[in-house]
């Protein structure tokens, strides 16, 4: 006897994961292929990998994929959605691709208000290549490269790169949420698909920051990594809707 699924998930696959126990990116996969499949953009979604963990990510979606040269993810979605506006695009990058070597191109694409939607997962660290110092690294956060924790005097302060962007006339919408427990998963979750509504509707750019954890890294265990993000670091990036300009945007129109 076979026994179907009853929630099945069309635009994930059903593959064994390669990421850390407790990492915050199967999370927020299984958010993207829900939400992907019940606005029903799918079919048409390409979504642009990062340099970073999530590089692998077309192991996990069954849509297609693109892989970007380190940071230039938003500049290949502008490509995309500029030659093929049927087609809906979206880009999923870590904190070092997006606020590091992506700075320029994730500033310029927001500041043009590119129909395109943006993941930025900000787990604080260069989670693939170690655990070095990361623009959104806290202070006294220790790492490989701060091993007596981040100061402000030599390497500056936390970059709150969606607090900038969301300044920017062309973003329609940015939220900043957090994968630290059932009520913030869900929290996620109505995010990603405001985000998504919003490109579906052609009001412009919207980027969603989602604070994921990253235990290998931050030398906590899975509960611990969840409760630092809410005693921590949702202190230095607060969760909450930082721009809607969608009526606005609408009415524009």
């Amino acid at each position: 006897m076979t026994i179907k699924n009853p929630w099945p998930i069309y635009y994930k696959k059903d593959v064994i994961t390669h990421y850390c126990p407790g990492c915050g990116h199967g999370i927020v996969h299984r958010i993207v292929a829900e939400v992907l499949e019940e606005l029903d953009v799918g079919r048409r979604a390409i979504c642009v990998n990062p340099a970073g963990c999530a590089v692998l990510a077309y192991q996990y979606f069954d849509i297609d994929m693109l892989e970007s040269a380190h940071g230039r993810g938003t500049a290949m979605a502008t490509g995309i959605k500029r030659s093929r506006p049927d087609l809906f695009v979206f880009t999923y990058q870590g904190d070092g691709d997006l606020s590091a070597i992506g700075t320029a191109e994730t500033i310029h694409s927001a500041n043009r208000g590119e129909q395109i939607c943006v993941i930025f997962i900000n787990n604080a660290v260069y989670g693939m290549t170690g655990g070095q110092m990361a623009p959104t690294t806290l202070i006294d956060m220790k790492t490989t490269t701060t091993p007596k924790g981040r100061t402000a005097r030599v390497d500056g302060f936390p970059l709150h790169i969606t607090d900038v962007v969301a300044t920017f006339p062309g973003v329609a919408y940015a939220e900043r949420v957090a994968v630290n427990g059932p009520a913030g998963i869900n929290r996620t979750k109505k995010a990603i698909t405001t985000a998504f509504q919003t490109q579906i509707d052609g009001l412009g750019y919207s980027i969603i920051e989602v604070l994921s954890p990253c235990p290998t890294n931050w030398k906590l265990n899975s509960i611990d990594s969840f409760a630092w993000i809410t005693d921590v670091m949702a202190k230095e990036f607060p969760i909450g809707v930082l721009v809607d300009r969608r009526r606005k945007q609408a009415d524009a129109d």
